[in-house]
């Protein structure tokens, strides 16, 4: 098995993740649902732990999917849609969440939180963290309602809707591109990765973005998604600023100049000084 659901099957044990779900991670699990559990009857739902339900309960979940077939998932963001009857399946991730598919009565790994079963196996939401969770929803009015104030897919925003989206904000964009109101699916490591390949400081005010930049921030985006979404997750290569972030000594792939770490938006930030030179003085 390759590309992304070889990653999937060779993931590390759930309680030391290594980087939080995001888009291409989320595109994965979708990969996994449609390769097993669309279309085939559902044995039956086992809810080991209700701490991950949103506006559902245990015994609605048990008692509305068994006997019915999931139609093909799709994604929006981090968000993973499953319709099924006049139903669909919501889930998010958050920050430790996955599915896995196993073999029929496979002992439950302790962070399994809802195994789906089906007649060859089962389908299971996994999270250690418990951040968010999965939702039963009317389909599709449900649907809408809960992705009511989360913003287009990332991978469908052309350059001019980007213009758009990012015109006239004062938000730095780092902040600007991984809130999810404004566009889905870019995390802390997508941005960060986005940002250094297109030489854009992490502070820089949207304001400040010209077209020379948004040029730059909408290719470096759309190539990061295409090559994230192959590998299944975001590459830790060295070629990547993502194989050499968690390194205090590591240095720039372009240019190796010392890597710089802060806090921006309340997120850890990682750029390269030489390649992404400060912002301007932003407009008061």
């Amino acid at each position: 098995m390759t590309g992304p659901l070889a990653w999937f099957a060779r993931r590390g044990p759930v309680g030391k993740p290594r980087i939080v779900p995001e888009l291409p991670d989320v595109e994965s699990f979708r990969q996994v649902f449609a390769a097993h559990a669309v279309k085939r009857p559902i044995s039956g739902v086992d809810v080991l732990d209700a701490g991950v339900l949103r506006d559902v309960t245990a015994d609605r979940l048990s008692r509305t999917l068994p006997g019915q077939r999931f139609s093909e998932p799709r994604r929006h963001g981090k968000w993973l849609i499953a319709p099924v009857g006049s139903h669909a399946v919501i889930l998010h991730f958050g920050m430790t969440g996955s599915l896995y598919w196993t073999g029929p009565g496979e002992q439950p790994h302790r962070h399994d939180r809802v195994i789906f079963a089906f007649p060859d196996g089962e389908l299971r939401y996994r999270d250690m963290r418990k951040l968010q969770g999965l939702r039963l929803v009317d389909s599709p009015r449900g649907v809408d309602d809960v992705l009511a104030d989360v913003g287009p897919d990332a991978t469908e925003v052309s350059r001019e809707r980007l213009r758009e989206l990012l015109d006239g904000r004062r938000k730095q964009v780092k902040a600007a591109l991984t809130d999810q109101s404004i566009m889905a699916g870019i995390g802390n490591l997508l941005a960060d990765e986005i940002l250094w390949r297109a030489r854009i400081h992490p502070r820089t005010s949207c304001v400040h973005l010209g077209r020379d930049e948004l040029a730059r921030l909408d290719a470096a985006m759309g190539r990061v998604l295409r090559q994230s979404i192959k590998a299944g997750r975001v590459p830790v290569t060295k070629s990547w600023l993502t194989g050499r972030r968690d390194d205090p000594s590591g240095s720039c792939p372009r240019c190796g100049t010392l890597l710089a770490h802060d806090r921006t938006g309340g997120r850890t930030t990682t750029w390269c000084p030489h390649c992404q030179p400060d912002e301007p003085v932003q407009p008061r």
